[in-house]
């Protein structure tokens, strides 16, 4: 309690000093408050998102563009969105913050979805359009200025995830998962489906493009699997298996230290040249089987591949971590795995067990520098350390879900949107 508090008091005071002499660069003592403000985590008391919501909130996105509007869908069907930063009124007598929905769309309006809206995202270049899932088997676009439905697309079944890449530059594609056991890419521009992407043997429960490449989604299933696509190609080009672990010492997720943009972008880089060396050397050393050999290898890995799982339950949420070189999982067999992405190996990480809710997806989210990850756990939060699987705290209650924010997590109560601040 006190103690801890002080060591930080202490750090934080080395870290400003060494910054007054020029020990230390701007970026470094920015890194190091980042990290001792997200170790300490505690519930807002400055600041209150009132919910508008008559039920409990499933499902939240705050804008990649501004980082400013927070979009939340709900088990009655509505979807509304709240401005973090500019509060509707200030409570003086409380000393609060106070944020009102800026708009509410439910089944009230002809447009609204019937059923529980399962997932929300915001267009990624601006906060013109948002998208929604739901268990009326529809996926919506909608104009944030007019609150009016521009593209419907129906669905086969249940609406579980919906999402957008963050980095695309030609394609406005949405990517869907549905109780069907085909994942479904909605193209934005056309107003049509571009591809249906076969091999999960049950419901798509979660999808997550990649932070790095345009091309490359991930899809978690009830049937264990976590799969990876390059929507170039087609079928599957990787299946994960929980029993194919990393080979060799396992690089650290982190540094210690928030690597720079150039840093990141050198990393990936030298990774993807690393990668295509790799693909080649395996296309060379192909060349010299013989035809038979080839066809028989491929016939038996492939039956192998076709049947791996991740999870030994669904897979239920999906997360990459900012440099793309990592991929979190959670199951509803409790287990919690981090996945190296280029090789495609579990990386044996122990997370504590954790309690995932068996009826909705689950969203994971990880801090910048990606030394934490934060699960939502039955009624709380488990704040882990990324690399080591290490219990860091447990806060808030009664939580669903959760999503990062600038200055700390926004957490979804039953019937309440409340913040956590960063100390």
């Amino acid at each position: 309690g006190n103690n801890a508090d002080n060591l930080r008091e202490v750090g934080m005071w080395r870290t400003v000093r060494r910054r007054e002499i020029g020990e230390s660069s701007p970026q470094s003592s920015s890194n190091f408050i980042r990290a001792q403000r997200a170790r300490s985590l505690t519930l807002a008391n400055h600041k209150e998102i009132r919910s508008a919501h008559k039920s409990a909130v499933n499902t939240l996105q705050i804008d990649t563009s501004e980082a400013r509007y927070l979009l939340a869908g709900a088990s009655d069907g509505s979807v509304a969105a709240y401005d973090i930063q500019q509060s509707s009124y200030y409570d003086r007598l409380l000393n609060t913050s106070r944020h009102e929905a800026l708009f509410l769309v439910d089944k009230r309006i002809e447009q609204g979805h019937r059923h529980a809206v399962s997932s929300v995202c915001w267009y990624p270049i601006d906060t013109g359009l948002f998208v929604t899932g739901s268990f009326d088997h529809y996926v919506k676009v909608w104009d944030t200025n007019t609150t009016e439905v521009v593209l419907e697309f129906k669905m086969p079944g249940k609406v579980y995830a919906v999402g957008m890449s963050a980095i695309a530059s030609t394609h406005m594609l949405i990517a869907t998962g549905t109780e069907d056991n085909r994942v479904r890419l909605c193209d934005i521009a056309t107003g049509a489906f571009t591809h249906t992407l076969p091999g999960h043997r049950d419901g798509v429960w979660a999808v997550q493009w990649s932070s790095s490449n345009q091309w490359l989604l991930f899809t978690g299933g009830g049937d264990g699997a976590i799969r990876f696509w390059d929507i170039r190609r087609a079928g599957c080009f990787r299946v994960l298996d929980q029993h194919n672990s990393q080979i060799g010492r396992r690089p650290p997720v982190v540094t210690g230290k928030l690597a720079s943009a150039s840093h990141i972008r050198s990393l990936q880089k030298a990774r993807q040249q690393s990668l295509h060396s790799d693909q080649l050397n395996r296309l060379n050393n192909s060349t010299a089987l013989d035809w038979k050999s080839q066809r028989q290898h491929h016939s038996i890995s492939t039956k192998t591949h076709e049947h791996a799982t991740a999870h030994y339950g669904t897979v239920t949420g999906l997360q990459t971590t900012p440099d793309g070189f990592y991929l979190l999982s959670a199951g509803t067999d409790s287990r919690v795995r981090l996945w190296d992405v280029e090789s495609g190996c579990n990386t044996l990480v122990n997370y504590p067990a954790t309690r995932i809710r068996r009826n909705w997806g689950t969203q994971i989210a990880v801090s910048s520098d990606s030394s934490l990850v934060f699960i939502p756990s039955a009624n709380i939060i488990q704040v882990m350390d990324a690399s080591r699987g290490e219990f860091q705290l447990n806060c808030i209650s009664p939580l669903l879900q959760l999503c990062p924010t600038e200055e700390g997590l926004l957490g979804v109560f039953f019937e309440k949107i409340l913040t956590t601040s960063c100390g």
